[in-house]
This record gives structure tokens, C-alpha cells and sequence, in this order.
């Protein structure tokens, strides 16, 4: 595919292989199978608390979100190749932006286009800092994503006397995330010792981490449940 880009022309081949992983040792289908399965665990939490998010429209679509997680990543950890990456990242944005606007709206109780406004402020700020993330030792390898933990709890400070509760909550989800950041940014670091890799930690406690914010979330707005 090709196109315009600033009077320039670009080239993607969606079907070039991307082979970043401890696990994959070839481009066959099966060639990351613990990396693949454990994907399972985003589904499993994704229906739990679908059940459990029964009358939150926003926290049902968290949920409906997290299972596209496992899907888009079992489809990257299989076929491994760049149309599989998009399938893999797209939804991880969508579930950030989404628990964005849901805490501007819901929880600082701003106006539509204010939750939209400050949702859509997510990516300059990542953009902005990634390049001083990718600086660090070890967690330099997943700079795009330390963005988020920060922002989490950048959210859980300025909330301690609002919403202490949900507070907490945050801090417990960014910590999760620091250590599921650091399973899978020592993925490649580990490989020669330990050839299974660390990325499919990543995956697990991932699941658990993104499950734990939507309950978080789900128990500020139904307190009484």
C-alpha cells in the first residue's frame, strides 16, 4: 500500500513478518503457542465482567474491548506479521481512551465535550513523552506504553480526597501494569537463559490489571453493589 504523506510517498507491507518475541523461533502459525493461548485470560476476565458490568453501558463496552485484546493479540502472536500488530494495538487504544472519557465523565462529572476534550489529550501526551520512557533501562523496550501507569497515577493523586476509594483502586491497577510492563520488557533480555520468554506474563497479568479497572471503575458508579 502506498500513498501521499507530505508530497512524499510511504509503503506498508501489511503481510511483512515481525518477529520481536523470546518464543517465535519461525514464522509458522504455531511458533509462540504460549503466547498465543494465554490470551485466553483476557476473554475469561473480559466475560466476567461483562456479567458483573450488567446496567454500565461504559463498562460493558470496557469489557466487550478487553476480549478484542485477547483476540487481536492471539491473531499477532500467530501470524505475527503487521496487519496483526494494528489488530493487536487497536484495541489497547480503544480501551484507554474509552476509560478515559469514562473517569472524565462519570467520575470528575465533566461536561460531554470536556470528557471528550481531555480524552483525546491522551495522545499528545504520550507522543511527548515516550521519547524520555525509551531512555530507561529495561522499560525503555515498552516505552509506548509506560505513558499509561504515569497517567494512572497522575489520576489517583488528584483524586485521593474526591474519590479515595477509587483512589486506591488506580494505584493498585498501576502497579499491576509496572510489573506486567517489566515481564514484558524483559522478554528479549531473559531469552538466553530462559527460552519460553516472559511476554506471555505480560499477557496474564495484563488481563487481571485491565479486568481489576473496570471493577474499580464498575464499584464507584454502584457503590451499593
Amino acid at each position: 500500500m502506498s500513498g501521499g504523506y507530505f508530497g512524499g510517498e510511504f509503503e506498508i507491507d501489511y503481510l511483512s513478518e515481525i518477529d520481536g518475541y523470546c518464543e517465535r523461533l519461525t514464522p509458522a502459525y504455531w511458533a509462540e503457542p504460549v503466547n498465543a493461548l494465554t490470551n485466553l485470560a483476557f476473554v475469561l476476565v473480559a466475560l466476567v465482567m461483562w456479567q458483573r458490568s450488567a446496567g454500565l453501558p461504559r463498562a460493558r463496552g470496557l469489557a466487550v474491548i478487553l476480549g478484542l485484546i485477547g483476540f487481536g493479540s492471539f491473531l499477532f502472536h500467530t501470524h505475527g506479521q503487521v496487519w496483526a500488530a494494528i489488530a493487536d494495538v487497536t484495541p489497547i487504544a480503544m480501551f484507554i481512551l474509552l476509560y478515559l472519557f469514562a473517569v472524565n465523565r462519570d467520575v470528575w462529572g465533566m461536561p460531554l465535550w470536556a470528557a471528550f476534550l481531555g480524552t483525546t489529550l491522551f495522545a499528545p501526551y504520550a507522543i511527548a513523552t515516550i521519547p524520555f520512557w525509551q531512555t530507561l533501562p529495561v522499560l525503555g523496550v515498552s516505552a509506548g506504553y509506560m505513558p499509561v501507569p504515569v497517567l494512572i497515577l497522575a489520576y489517583a493523586v488528584l483524586l485521593w480526597r474526591r474519590a479515595p476509594v477509587l483512589a486506591r483502586g488506580f494505584v493498585v491497577g498501576a502497579v499491576i501494569l509496572l510489573v506486567s510492563l517489566t515481564a514484558r520488557s524483559l522478554d528479549e533480555i531473559l531469552c538466553s537463559n530462559w527460552p519460553l520468554g516472559t511476554h506471555f506474563l505480560w499477557h496474564i497479568l495484563n488481563a487481571i490489571m485491565l479486568g481489576w479497572m473496570i471493577e474499580a471503575y464498575r464499584r464507584y458508579v454502584t457503590p451499593e453493589t
